[in-house]
């Protein structure tokens, strides 16, 4: 089975297309309820363990359960070895509950470095899928393509959910390819057109929630190429966007959704802060369970 497959047979199993992402600010733990939370600022990785494989096993025991989860390494770097081993105790947890995951990493770099990032995040964490930056061309690029031949999915950056990517995404190219007559394309049309170009079962592309008109014009060009681009689409939530309107977007471009995930993270992550309530793993469960329901595909 390949990536994409697999992507539809997850949605079917559990009916929905949301990704979660699981990304750890230690200020919005909880600083009571065990003592992982009571000790956060000694030992963040342990409460960072405790806080995220509790809420997995909320999900599961609830039967609301995401499609697949997202960990940003750089959340659990920046608390040192520590923040990487909650990492790899989340990871063990997902493969428990059997619930896929996405390593958001963004990287990409020289040819032969790609191939030693593209082998740390599949090897060795594990990872169902990985987000990278193409900015650095294809010798950055296809080190990670080659793991689509195993079954991974490789989530290339297009357009982004946050503000800056107007700087360089938004400008104007002369382009090879030719599209609704417009020979001048802004680059993230051009890297679309290189994911058509780099194109195995598995490339996928990052595509924000923020700006629907974008997002409508690249899930459109990915359906008319015939070719079966998966879409990760951050923003949704604290960014913005709204899952609804991008079920919609996706629908006029012709989309099969089974295949795309929406992503949400704080809005799930710290929803007890929003509820006003210590139960964050019943918190978390409301949460995700109303955007399932805005998300209905």
């Amino acid at each position: 089975m390949n990536y994409s497959e697999s992507l539809t047979s997850r949605a079917e199993k559990v009916g929905n297309i949301i990704c979660v992402g699981l990304d750890p600010e230690l200020d919005k733990l909880p600083s009571t309820g065990c003592k992982e939370f009571e000790n956060k600022q000694n030992e963040p990785g342990k409460a960072i363990a405790k806080f995220y494989i509790n809420m997995l096993n909320a999900f599961v025991d609830s039967q609301v359960v995401p499609a697949i989860v997202k960990p940003n390494i750089a959340f659990y770097e920046q608390y040192g070895f520590e923040g990487l081993k909650a990492l790899e105790q989340i990871i063990k947890e997902c493969k428990i509950l059997n619930i896929p995951f996405i390593l958001d990493a963004k990287r990409g770099d020289i040819g032969k470095t790609s191939k030693a990032y593209a082998k740390a995040m599949f090897d060795v964490w594990k990872a169902d899928a990985v987000t990278i930056a193409p900015y650095m061309g294809n010798d950055s690029v296809l080190p990670f393509i080659e793991y689509c031949e195993k079954g991974k999915g490789v989530y290339v950056l297009v357009r982004t959910s946050n503000k800056g990517a107007r700087d360089f995404q938004n400008l104007f190219v002369n382009s090879s390819v030719n599209i609704d007559g417009i020979d001048n394309q802004p680059l993230y049309m051009k890297v679309a057109q290189k994911l058509i170009e780099w194109y195995k079962p598995g490339v996928c592309a990052v595509v924000g929630a923020t700006s629907l008109q974008e997002l409508e014009q690249i899930s459109r060009y990915f359906v008319e190429s015939g070719k079966e681009i998966p879409l990760l689409i951050p923003g949704v939530g604290a960014q913005g966007g709204s899952a609804k309107e991008v079920i919609q977007t996706l629908k006029r471009a012709g989309c099969d959704l089974s295949i795309h995930r929406i992503n949400s993270s704080s809005g799930i992550n710290y929803a007890y802060l929003d509820q006003k309530t210590d139960d964050y793993c019943g918190a978390a469960v409301k949460a995700l369970k109303m955007l399932m329901e805005e998300a209905r595909f």
